[in-house]
């Protein structure tokens, strides 16, 4: 995909069942990004399939499925497979970005969001420089 300022944007998927997590991260990215919310994981399952992201940002403790599972259930399909993820999570524990690393997530933003940060690995992994 060409990225154009003005036309064509990439398109995220933000998936956090907190509401001040989805507005600081639209907050942050709607500028440069289409943005896409879903509040749960049976929600971003079915919106990633609708609307095919470029890059998936997956909250790991949500209530009815959690992110490892989320990311499993993406990666099964033909629809969702290559779209990359990056967990974002407050979670402190290493086994936890090991184990994400491990099913195939391709970064980690931790909590709180850093905005420089959070533009950087979002920026990486579409190839873009921001």
């Amino acid at each position: 995909m060409t990225y154009e300022t003005n036309t064509n944007k990439y398109k995220l998927l933000i998936v956090d069942d907190d509401a001040a997590n989805l507005k600081v991260l639209n907050h942050i990215l709607k500028d440069e990004y289409k943005l896409f919310m879903a509040k749960s994981g049976s929600a971003a399952v079915k919106t990633a399939e609708k609307v095919r992201p470029d890059l998936i940002l997956l909250d790991i403790l949500m209530p009815d499925m959690d992110g490892f599972e989320v990311l499993g259930v993406l990666q099964k399909s033909d629809l969702t497979r290559g779209i990359p993820v990056i967990f974002i999570t407050g979670l402190s524990q290493s086994e936890h970005e090991d184990k994400g690393l491990a099913l195939g997530a391709v970064d980690y933003i931790k909590k709180p969001f850093d905005r420089v940060e959070v533009m950087a690995r979002v920026g990486r992994q579409l190839g873009v420089d921001k």
